[in-house]
């Protein structure tokens, strides 16, 4: 016979995204250096974030890694959102999302 469970077991912290970028998507202008690579050439920029991370030189050569670049962002961090929301904003300003990302890890390391 199964014990009876006279307590509401408690949150092991998933779920618990307090924090938010920041900066915003549209602060594109706040680092003019991070702003012009990220227009000109992103695959340099996401490079640079993905050693800066930890992670591999060699992860925005595969597919859908600026969304899951961004969503261990989150993650490592807290941050609030959703991979549905990263994934339309990254359709529709896939640069702007780039140099947010860039300024998240410059400011955090």
């Amino acid at each position: 016979m199964a014990p009876i469970v006279t307590n509401q077991p408690q949150s092991m912290g998933y779920g618990t995204h307090t924090n938010t970028w920041h900066s915003g998507m549209m602060d594109c202008m706040d680092d003019m250096g991070i702003c012009l690579c990220g227009t000109f050439v992103p695959c340099i920029l996401m490079c640079r974030i993905s050693k800066k991370f930890g992670e591999n030189l060699c992860l925005p050569c595969l597919p859908g890694s600026l969304l899951a670049l961004e969503t261990a962002m989150r993650e490592r961090w807290h941050i609030k959102g959703s991979i549905c929301k990263d994934f339309f904003c990254q359709c529709f300003c896939g640069p702007c999302v780039l140099c947010r990302m860039a300024r998240e890890v410059d400011r955090r390391h």
